[in-house]
């Protein structure tokens, strides 16, 4: 296929060298020049998003924000400026389920077809093309692109129509926070009784406490690697989203909104840049008392 590229930070560069890994031809376009690694891979840069979309059939964004998708959509030189009947857009960025709506609507009245598919796993997910990815669309258009996405992910589910996906998102979002609060507030009680953390991470790796989380961020808390990952300013977007969405339909999110107020104590100390397990550090401030 002839594949457009839109966004090659810490996860776009790995799932775009997949894709070309794959055979694809890559057209990208990145706010700075893209990695050299994927021009030498055969990847041809594009002054602009609508560059992009000019050239190729399916176009995949995988910017950070709701603002960020919407320019490079709809700004000066931007995707729908070639966008024509048979395109498909593929929005990989986690953004909120009612701009989505909106954008799909948008690119619709150019003839062209919208997939929301946002991910989850990280760098780890998109180095080793193992992400989990929630799409919202139909179903033919799903099918079209699904060869695509099963060179950058493993669990590949079509939740249901444009901005199912993002639901997932914001979904998976607060459970990924609650979990690294839990196991925050697990190993930090642990290692202030005197316990030795990373025993204690051993034995709850064995029984009805584990989780991925356990084990993958459990050891970041505990050996202090909070390098992202997966940065605490982009998991508060996420949570933003979640709040928003639930007070416009009036579900009461009350551990989710302590999450975030837990990554806000983070950024205070300068933590917007590190890793989301990072969120230990605002409990260990409270408790007077590290966990490693």
């Amino acid at each position: 296929m002839n594949v457009g590229f839109i966004g090659l930070g810490i996860m776009g560069r790995p799932m775009a060298g997949h894709l070309i890994d794959a055979g694809h031809t890559l057209f990208v376009h990145n706010r700075s020049k893209p990695a050299q690694e994927l021009l030498d891979k055969g990847a041809v840069e594009a002054s602009s998003p609508g560059e992009v979309a000019h050239k190729a059939d399916i176009i995949i964004t995988m910017v950070p924000d709701t603002p960020d998708v919407e320019k490079v959509l709809f700004g000066p030189g931007g995707v729908a400026e070639g966008i024509s009947a048979g395109k498909v857009v593929v929005d990989m960025s986690s953004i909120s389920p009612v701009a989505t709506k909106d954008f799909a609507a948008r690119i619709a009245e150019k003839g062209g077809d919208y997939l929301d598919a946002p991910v989850s796993g990280g760098e780890v997910g998109a180095k080793a093309a193992s992400l989990t990815i929630m799409v919202g669309g139909a179903d033919a258009t799903f099918e079209a692109v699904k060869p695509l996405f099963e060179k950058m992910g493993k669990n590949i589910t079509l939740v249901g129509g444009v901005g199912a996906g993002q639901t997932a998102k914001v979904a998976n979002q607060i459970i990924v926070a609650l979990t690294i609060e839990a196991v925050a507030e697990g190993l930090l009680f642990a290692s202030k009784a005197g316990a030795d953390p990373a025993k204690v991470r051993q034995a709850l790796m064995g029984g009805l406490a584990t989780s991925r989380i356990l084990e993958v961020h459990g050891e970041r808390m505990i050996k202090r690697t909070f390098d992202p990952g997966f940065r605490i300013e982009l998991h508060q977007k996420d949570l933003n989203l979640a709040l928003q969405s639930a007070r416009a339909i009036g579900v009461s999110l009350p551990n989710t909104a302590n999450a975030q107020e837990l990554f806000n104590a983070c950024v205070a100390h300068g933590g917007a840049k590190w890793d989301h397990s990072a969120l230990v550090k605002a409990l260990e401030l409270l408790a007077g008392h590290d966990v490693a």
